[in-house]
């Protein structure tokens, strides 16, 4: 018989025990030593032991050992454990990848805003942030064109309170975008943008079930020339409901529009 030896670790010294999370599919957590933040895709038995497959919000995959107290769950220490057989599957994240918050009420509007190009980039920011800005109180606004921002900007008038973000299509260097952009920027106003003709490039391809976005010439309406080389019908209107009605989550979505908006998120939020 075993005699028994007691732990006579100061209690100081002594780790406090950690809850055991089990590792349902699109639980989002962040591994300990890497600080690598990602849902769980799956975890495996393996002979070193089980190991849990996280996936950022760029899409990047990496597997981890489950160690006790490798992970953090909302900022706190947890150990991982493969979940129980017919355990119940609960959404733990938003469209965007940020952590859900269930039953959360949407936060009084902002003096802030957010202003994007168009009517096309305002649901698309809608259908892939719409609850994290519910939760932030932070309205989007379209702007149609840029031509006129630098008066809506004056008309607006950002401080420290009230922070502006704008997110502009196709801006590149030497562009008349990029010069109206430089003209606006400030430190209570920030002008972001992706490299895209339109914002239904930002949509990856494979998300609306084609190979690639077509080349438009030069001179041709982008949009009615996108339609015309994939063979649907040249209603703008309704191609983008169907591009739209493929985007279920950041995952369909460009990492450089990702950026982004996730820049202007945090820029508008930032505390006075």
């Amino acid at each position: 018989m075993r005699s028994y030896q007691p732990d006579l670790t100061p209690p100081w010294k002594r780790s406090a025990p950690v809850p055991e999370v089990p590792a349902e599919p699109d639980l989002v957590v962040e591994e300990v030593a890497t600080g690598f933040c990602g849902a769980v895709i799956r975890c495996e038995k393996t002979a070193q032991g089980p190991t849990v497959t996280l996936e950022d919000r760029f899409g990047k995959h990496r597997v981890f050992p489950m160690e006790p107290r490798g992970f953090l769950l909302e900022g706190k220490v947890v150990t991982l454990v493969r979940p129980g057989p017919g355990g119940p599957v609960r959404p733990t994240r938003t469209a965007s990848g940020s952590v859900a918050v269930p039953g959360a009420r949407a936060r009084v509007a902002r003096a802030g805003r957010i202003y994007v190009e168009g009517r096309h980039d305002a649901e698309l920011v809608e259908r892939v942030w719409g609850d994290d800005l519910r939760i932030e109180g932070v309205v989007v606004e379209y702007l149609e064109g840029v031509d006129d921002l630098p008066a809506i900007v004056g008309e607006f008038g950002p401080g420290p309170d009230a922070r502006l973000g704008v997110l502009v299509d196709h801006l590149v260097p030497g562009s008349k975008e990029s010069r109206i952009a430089a003209q606006v920027t400030g430190d209570h106003v920030l002008v972001v943008g992706h490299p895209y003709i339109d914002v239904w490039e930002a949509v990856k391809p494979s998300s609306v079930g084609i190979d690639a976005w077509p080349v438009v010439p030069r001179g041709q309406d982008w949009k009615t020339g996108v339609c015309r080389a994939l063979g649907w019908p040249e209603n703008t209107g309704a191609a983008w409901q169907h591009i739209l009605s493929k985007v279920r989550s950041y995952k369909d979505l460009e990492p450089q529009l990702l950026g982004r908006v996730e820049e202007l998120i945090d820029f508008v939020t930032l505390p006075e």
